[in-house]
Parts: C-alpha cells; structure tokens; sequence
C-alpha cells in the first residue's frame, strides 16, 4: 500500500503521542505519580512513531493472516526497539530501561508480554486506527494541514536536540564538553535554567541515567586487538564476508537445483548479496550473546529473524525500486510469495552454523589483521561498497523507468543506458520482475 508524505506524518507524530501516553499512564500505575517517562519534553516517544510507521508500511499485505500480522508486528517493535536500545547504550554509555527483572526477557530491552502488545497494537494499526487517523486527518484543511505539520516538526527538531545536549552534558562527555561550554556562555542564564530543567525531568524519568556503566567497550577490553568482541569493525567484516559467502552458496545452490550457472548478487560490481550481507552482520549483532545456548534456541530466533528479515527485504526494494528480486509464490507455505517456510527454517540452520560453527573460526582470523591496517581497510570497503550500492539503486530505478520511459531524458539516464542496458541488469538480476 502506498502512502503520501502528510499520511506517514500523521502516522508518525500519533502514534507518537498515543505511545507517550501508555508510557506515563503505566508509569503511573506503578509508581503512583505523574512522570514524563519520554526522551522528550514534548508528549511524543519517536519510537512508538517509527514503529507505527514500520507497521503502515510493511504489513499491510498481512491483513488478512491474523497469526503472521500479529507476529510480524512483534519482531519489527523487536528489532527497532532492541535497535534503539544499543544505539542509546552506546552513545550515551547507559541503559535506559530495563527488563531484567521481568520473565522471558531479551537482555534487558523487552519481554515477552511487550512482544505481544505490540503484536496485538499490529493488528489494531492495520485494521482500525490507520484508516480512522486518515478519516481524521481528511477532515483538516490542507493548508491549515501543512501549517501543523510545520510547526511539529520544527518543534520536534528543536526538543530533540535540547534533549540530546542536555543528556550528554550529564556525562560530561569529552566530545561535547567544549561545545556545551560555548552554548551556555551563548545563552548564558536561558540556557542554563533550560538545561537544569532537562536535567532534573530526565533524572526522574530514567533513573539509570546516573549509574556507572559496567561493560567495557570492545576496544577498552584489548586496545591491541582489532575487532575484538562484538564491535563495529567485527561487524563490518562480518557483512561483507556474509555478502560475499551468501552471494557464491546462492550461486551454487541454483546451479544444484535448477541446472544453470545464474548471478544472486545485489550490486552491479562483485558477487555480493547484501540481503545475506546484512543478515549475518543483525544476526550476529542481536544473538552473539546467546550463541552459547541450545541450537534448538538460536534454530527457533533464527527461523522467525531470519524470515521477518527478508520479508522486510523484499517489501523495501520492490517499495524503492519497484522490482521483485524473488519470488517464492509456486513453492509451498509461502506468505505473499516473499518467504517461505522451507527458506526460514534455512536461515535457522544457518543461526546455528553461524554461531556454533563458523563465527569463531571468522571472528579469530578477523582478530588477528593488524590494528593499523585492520581499521582503514574497513573504511575504505565500507566507502567502496557505498559507493557500489548507490551505482546499484540508480541503474535498477533507471532499469525500472526504462520499461515506460525508454528515451533517456538527462546524461545521467544516458550514462545508465549506456552502462547498465537492459541485457546487462537481465544478467545480473536474472530473477528480477518490474512491478506494473
């Protein structure tokens, strides 16, 4: 389902406010008082906003399948929020909630009972509330429509970035520390009475915010070691390792099964998928801590990861590029023709491979590059590969235009045709369908 830009907006800031109210109503029933339990001093927690967003967009083709709506609404609040949650972390050096204490929890960011709220608001999303928040919103005039939209936003940016100044200097970052020095000689009294009334709200709101961190960062644990433990550097090894291994089993696979050597790679330079890229970079990334559990355990998040992933894969690219890279729609128990059963109890086999077998062998010799040269490497593929991915999306979008549009209107479509002509995409992307 497509959607215009002033739809997603309200999707988002609704959603937004609804998910700051259930935060301070079921903060209220535990602690028997009002607190502002958001980032932010407007009432609107962002991430309940994205979600609603995530929902609105990827599962719409899900409406009528009640157990794969209300599922796939608890894996994609599962993966934002964990997301969320360690990019908080990692910036700010601090957790900011925790479910710890709670049974059947991930790590301390969500639980069970969460998991299934979310899927339950899922299914509420796509069946009811969209529809009546576009009912609403068509209600507004389209001027006085974009005024609002204006000043939300704008005040959005402002709070968001007074919230995340404020919050940086409680730590007393190095990195901002200078800069919050200049701000407050700017600002002088102003600012000062705003900060320390950020302060105090964001103290009240997230207690944790004071506690010392007890986990070292991958670098502070062996600053000899390149790419120790589950850092940024392992992770990006791991994905073009991942791209590179998926794109030549791939290969092999269609070569077993369907009789023809045929290319499965996402970019136009080089065997690489970046669906398996990615995979293995997330997988690893959210299970490393339990890859010492049951394989039964990593089997069964691997299976449900895995198939949610490239669900959420091939709604995006045929989205963006209106092109279906793959579709499973003759092979059985398949949801869409975007995945199917046998291919998600692939990815959780494949879980535990990675983990229990593959994993140490790669992370011992990804450890063992040197510092110096280990780190610019990294960069300088990362900046490669962007570069490749970006060439990609503009040869598959012009692929896509060429179908309707085929005289180049530009140099840019002219170097695309010229380039990247029809037999040359065809070769690279033998399975790709142009959606009509």
């Amino acid at each position: 389902m497509i959607y215009t830009w002033r739809e997603l907006f309200w999707i988002f800031y609704i959603y937004s406010f609804v998910g700051w109210c259930a935060g301070v109503v079921a903060n209220a029933l535990r602690r028997k008082r009002f607190v502002n339990t958001g980032f932010l001093n407007l009432p609107l927690c962002p991430i309940y906003g994205v979600i609603g967003l995530a929902y609105s967009i990827f599962l719409p083709e899900l409406k009528h399948h009640i157990f794969f709506l209300i599922l796939g609404g608890s894996v994609i609040a599962f993966v934002l929020i964990l997301i969320t949650s360690m990019i908080l972390e990692h910036v700010f050096e601090r957790k900011w909630w925790d479910y710890s204490k709670s049974r059947f929890q991930f790590q301390g960011y969500l639980n069970l009972l969460s998991m299934v709220l979310f899927g339950i608001m899922a299914a509420l999303c796509i069946w009811f509330f969209n529809p009546l928040i576009f009912s609403l919103a068509d209600l507004i005039p389209k001027q006085v429509e974009e005024i609002l939209l204006l000043i939300l936003s704008v005040l959005l940016f402002i709070d968001t970035v007074c919230c995340v100044l404020t919050v940086l200097k409680i730590h007393h970052t190095i990195e901002m520390r200078r800069f919050m020095d200049y701000v407050q000689d700017v600002t002088d009294g102003f600012g000062n009475a705003l900060t320390r009334r950020i302060q105090r709200r964001m103290v009240n709101a997230f207690p944790n915010i004071l506690q010392t961190k007890q986990e070292e960062t991958c670098e502070e644990r062996n600053k000899d070691v390149f790419a120790s433990g589950c850092c940024f550097y392992k992770l990006a090894a791991l994905f073009f390792l991942g791209a590179f291994l998926g794109d030549i089993t791939e290969t092999i696979f269609c070569r077993i099964t369907a009789g023809v050597w045929m290319s499965r790679s996402s970019v136009v330079y080089g065997p690489f998928s970046i669906v398996w890229g990615l995979g293995c970079a997330f997988l690893t990334a959210f299970l490393y801590k339990y890859k010492d559990k049951r394989d039964s355990t990593i089997f069964l998040a691997g299976t449900i990861l895995g198939g949610a992933y490239e669900y959420i894969c091939s709604v995006f690219t045929e989205l963006v590029f209106g092109t279906v890279f793959w579709d499973y729609s003759k092979i059985p128990f398949n949801l869409g023709g975007r995945i199917n059963l046998l291919f998600c109890f692939f990815w959780g086999i494949a879980a535990v491979i990675w983990l229990k077998f593959l994993y140490p062998f790669f992370s011992k010799w990804i450890e063992k590059i040197p510092k110096k040269v280990g780190k610019p490497m990294i960069w300088i593929a990362v900046m490669l590969m962007t570069i490749n991915i970006g060439i990609s999306a503009l040869a598959l979008y012009r692929y896509s235009d060429r179908q309707v549009n085929p005289k180049a209107e530009n140099a840019l479509e002219e170097f695309l045709d010229i380039h990247f002509d029809d037999a040359r995409m065809d070769h690279i992307y033998p399975n790709a369908k142009i959606r009509k």
